[in-house]
């Protein structure tokens, strides 16, 4: 573990489930977390405000993103300040585009300018994380999710454009960047490799933190077993 304990980069668990937002609570490792409507559709969430509520009191201070779930852009601002005021330690997911494609750069920068903590999310690209970051109200914390994850989904390494994202976003010192949607463990070191503020992840990808370092030669042999005691439980047999 000692190699995890270096890491510079914030861990947030990502994930709506109440019970796995305890258990990730419970760890003194994870410092936030993030949501968003289709996690908590998955967790049958049916009730948003009393799910974030109670969500709130579980992590206990430490940052929290809800996401709004408007199309238009006038209905996104007041759902930002009614989330926006369920806490301080919340952060309000908004879009980069609504369904038509349409920037939400004037919302962001409206939203930030009136003190609200923005997540600005689904991000892709260099010049979507250049017209966020300089709509940005300085004074105002905020957060870029770019969603790493998918863009390496597309077969391209997005360790160069997290890279890039970090320098242009120094214009604004108070906001951070998130390397969003990873896919396995060794995400997390390439977030911490290039900078990136924060990641959030999974919990099934959180608990693998607890092989690293871990010696191989084991880990092989461990793999060894598990295929020899599956074939015996299953009872298989190849007759000649």
């Amino acid at each position: 573990m000692s190699a995890a304990h270096k890491l510079k980069v914030k861990l947030f668990a990502d994930g709506a489930d109440l019970a796995g937002i305890k258990e990730m609570a419970a760890n003194s490792s994870i410092q936030g977390f993030t949501t968003n409507p289709t996690l908590m559709r998955k967790a049958g969430v049916a009730d948003y405000k009393a799910f974030a509520l109670e969500a709130l009191q579980v992590v206990a201070g430490r940052p929290i993103s809800f996401e709004v779930f408007a199309d238009d852009f006038g209905a996104m601002e007041k759902q930002a300040h009614e989330i926006a005021s369920w806490g301080r330690n919340i952060y309000v997911k908004i879009p980069i585009t609504n369904t038509k494609g349409e920037f939400a750069g004037a919302l962001i920068e409206r939203l930030s300018r009136t003190g609200v903590q923005v997540n600005v999310t689904a991000m892709m690209t260099l010049g979507q994380v250049k017209q966020v970051t300089e709509r940005l109200a300085p004074e105002t914390p905020a957060i870029i999710s770019v969603f790493a994850g998918r863009v390496a989904d597309t077969g391209v390494d997005p360790m160069p454009m997290m890279a890039e994202s970090v320098k242009i976003m120094k214009a604004k010192p108070k906001a951070e960047l998130i390397w969003a949607s990873p896919r396995e463990l060794l995400n997390i070191f390439q977030a911490d490799a290039v900078g990136c503020h924060i990641i959030t992840a999974t919990n099934d990808i959180l608990k693998k933190l607890s092989l690293v370092g871990k010696d191989l030669d084991a880990y092989s042999l461990e793999t060894v077993e598990m295929f020899y005691k599956d074939a015996q439980a299953a009872g298989f047999d190849i007759k000649a």
